[in-house]
């Protein structure tokens, strides 16, 4: 977990795994037989250690607006502490096969709070496909990466951006 954080999966031998944890690659390989056990093992308990906002909570919020913009406040604070992580997989998941089952997971709960965060809005056809592009663009670790990292937004600037953009 440490090397991936660090360095990154596509960088990660499974000799330096079996060197950071003090065993021998054969041990190592007794435990995950394949990167995509050793990726699966690491992803869960990354995920244990640092679990993302859920989403079910936000359905307590009647009002759409108010419920975007705490989901998005919640997950960019998420993001900001999940920050070297989220960059370096997101990186190198398009390298790594045995990243596959971690990110479409990752793409599940995206999807699942964009549901989420479109329930009870009052837009119609056109409309609410554009929200829903919003909405669906507000979530991305790489939106909020640029918005931060790379536009200089801070969080507050970031989540009543894309709080504004979504009410269009």
């Amino acid at each position: 977990m440490r090397l991936h954080g660090s360095i990154g999966p596509a960088r990660t031998t499974m000799s330096a795994v079996a060197r950071e944890a003090g065993v021998q690659r054969s041990t190592l390989y007794r435990h995950f037989p394949t990167e995509v056990e050793l990726f699966g093992a690491c992803s869960a308990h990354w995920a244990s250690l640092n679990p993302p906002p859920d989403p079910t909570a936000w359905k307590q919020i009647r009002d759409p607006g108010e419920r975007l913009h705490a989901a998005l406040d919640e997950l960019y604070t998420w993001y900001r502490r999940a920050e070297p992580m989220l960059v370096n997989v997101s990186r190198d998941a398009p390298l790594l096969p045995a990243m596959e089952a971690p990110v479409r997971a990752r793409l599940a709960l995206l999807e699942q709070m964009q549901a989420v965060l479109m329930q009870d809005r009052p837009e119609r056809g056109r409309t609410r496909r554009r929200v829903a592009a919003v909405i669906g663009l507000a979530l991305q670790f790489t939106t909020w990466h640029s918005l931060t990292r790379q536009a200089g937004l801070d969080h507050g600037e970031a989540v009543a951006l894309m709080v504004d953009l979504g009410r269009r």
